[in-house]
């Protein structure tokens, strides 16, 4: 277990004195007993610091935290997006760099002795460090489908990145500086069973629908906010706001997973692929397709 966390000068001198990164982790919780502790295990002695912000949890998420840190906030949740931002305003974080984890993803342990190694030595012009994520679905690693790799910045200077503002797909954005990519990956595991992932997507629909009205208007995602160099996330965006959010209804569901399953070649991962893939296209993204529908009968 990692002990108790309480930054201050003595436990940042004694940091400094073991070649530690001077490096604060923070993690967003909410009902997440079966990943928390395992979240923080993979940090290992990485982090001088761990700050938790739970929104409710009605499950043993506290204490387990509280086994790791004393720094655990409770926040209302609006959306990741503004939870994330309130924790960067408001812990007393003084560390140099932030680590951002779900508490259902792992620093696995290439990643972990590769930050650990790297972060002393980065120029001062970069602040931010993106990372590989490895999508890990019903204990199988999805590796096709265009999935694999996802390049996402969860590693900056403190005060020089921030969440976007938006209600879905947010991402950590520089507010300067450049940003360089680390060689190896952390993992997106979640262990609860498919239920749990239906119910969540059902809220992620929801929210999914809002966006896609917007800019089927619109016909555009604003990508200011990105760094320069993130040219493939600046890509993924403008696709979803110019051609998938004005295709029929429904039909762009189908083309979807025709798309990652046959083109991109998900059908590799066997039966956790299809599985994976047909719950994204066929339930999460048809089920948006559903409550759009739903708005526009409504509002007829």
């Amino acid at each position: 277990m990692i002990p108790a966390s309480n930054p201050g000068a003595t436990e940042r001198e004694t940091s400094e004195e073991r070649g530690r990164p001077d490096l604060a982790l923070i993690v967003l919780t909410h009902d997440e007993e079966p990943h928390l502790a395992r979240c923080l295990e993979s940090v290992g002695d990485l982090a001088s610091a761990i700050y938790v912000v739970d929104s409710g949890s009605c499950d043993r998420t506290l204490d387990i935290a509280r086994r790791f840190t004393d720094h655990v906030a409770i926040h209302p949740f609006t959306n990741q997006a503004e939870q994330f931002n309130w924790a960067l305003d408001t812990l007393p974080c003084d560390a140099e760099w932030v680590l951002r984890l779900d508490a259902d993803e792992v620093l696995l342990p290439p990643l972990r002795d590769e930050i650990a190694r790297v972060l002393p030595t980065v120029p001062e012009h970069v602040t931010g460090l993106a990372m590989k994520r490895r999508m890990v679905f019903q204990g199988r690693w999805i590796r096709h489908g265009g999935i694999y790799p996802m390049w996402l910045l969860r590693l900056f200077r403190y005060g020089h990145g921030r969440a976007e503002e938006l209600e879905m797909d947010e991402h950590i954005v520089l507010l300067d500086g450049e940003a360089q990519r680390l060689e190896h990956d952390f993992a997106d595991w979640n262990l609860k069973d498919l239920d749990f992932w239906t119910r969540k997507h059902i809220r992620y629909a929801a929210r999914e629908a809002r966006v896609l009205e917007r800019h089927a208007v619109s016909g555009r995602i604003d990508t200011s906010g990105l760094p320069a160099g993130d040219s493939s996330l600046r890509y993924k965006r403008r696709l979803k706001g110019s051609v998938y959010a004005r295709s029929p209804l429904f039909l762009r569901a189908l083309a979807y997973f025709l798309y990652r399953y046959v083109i991109r070649g998900g059908y590799r991962d066997g039966t956790e692929g299809l599985i994976y893939h047909v719950l994204q296209a066929f339930w999460y993204r048809f089920y948006a397709d559903v409550k759009v529908w739903e708005g526009t009968r409504q509002s007829s």
